[in-house]
């Protein structure tokens, strides 16, 4: 199973929220590709960025910072906030990126989804945040009437490479991982799960990896690993490929400020 760092920006910063409350976020760090780097030095062997401006605004905003982490490391990344058309999904492979991850779309626009899955074959992941099982949308800021599991069948049918869930009553609370409601979606597809959301230590990678057979994939990390509640060296030898290096297992962020 995939571990994959989760780097967030907002600002231009490497920022972590609490629920996917703008006004409770943390900063970790002033420089964001200088975190990428390290976390690859951890052994990373991919990375999810998100640009929490572009999710509220639904344009990118922290084009700058993307790029930086692009040109930063050799480890695929992928990409999520803002995406609202074709042009700002080829902005983002223009620069380096792998996958574009799309949100908002997905309920507002599945038509557009299905052509991007058209247009950028295996490279479109649609990402699915969910309160209370219900879609959230536009920076988690309003929540639609659609089930997470009916969206993701849908999409699945559109040519989505693959589903990230996130819980949102989970992100950034290091409370563990809604294994029930990711049971339940990847029961339902047939195309890869990442599950997001609540992941606080090694035995919460563990019991994900209990969902391997279903089709849960990957999981991305952020809270605990900037908090040092887990260590990606110890992840990825626990339920992970990964690429680990001989180096120390932990990270100061504040040599990054």
């Amino acid at each position: 199973m995939d571990v994959i760092p989760a780097i967030d920006l907002l600002d231009g910063r490497c920022v972590r929220l609490y629920q996917g409350d703008y006004e409770r976020s943390q900063v970790f760090s002033e420089n964001p590709a200088d975190v990428a780097q390290q976390w690859v030095d951890q052994g990373a062997a991919k990375l999810h960025v998100v640009d929490l401006d572009g999710a509220k605004t639904g344009k990118l905003v922290n084009l700058e910072a993307i790029e930086a982490i692009a040109q930063a490391v050799s480890v695929p990344i992928q990409v999520g906030g803002g995406l609202r058309d074709q042009a700002s999904v080829q902005q983002l492979f223009n620069l380096g990126v792998q996958k574009a991850i799309l949100g908002t779309i997905a309920v507002e626009q599945p038509q557009l989804v299905q052509q991007l899955c058209q247009d950028f074959p295996g490279q479109i992941i649609v990402g699915i945040d969910a309160r209370n099982g219900l879609v959230a949308t536009r920076g988690w800021l309003e929540t639609s009437q659609v089930l997470a599991t009916q969206l993701a069948v849908q999409m699945a049918e559109l040519g989505a490479a693959s589903i990230i869930y996130t819980d949102i009553h989970r992100d950034g609370t290091l409370s563990g991982p809604n294994l029930e409601a990711l049971r339940e979606l990847a029961d339902a597809i047939s195309i890869p799960v990442i599950a997001s959301g609540g992941v606080s230590s090694v035995t919460d990678l563990l019991s994900l990896l209990a969902l391997e057979p279903q089709g849960v994939t990957g999981v991305i990390v952020g809270r605990a690993l900037y908090t040092g509640d887990i260590f990606l060296r110890e992840a990825l030898r626990a339920i992970g490929p990964g690429r680990i290096q001989d180096v120390p297992p932990n990270l100061d962020f504040s040599s990054f400020a």
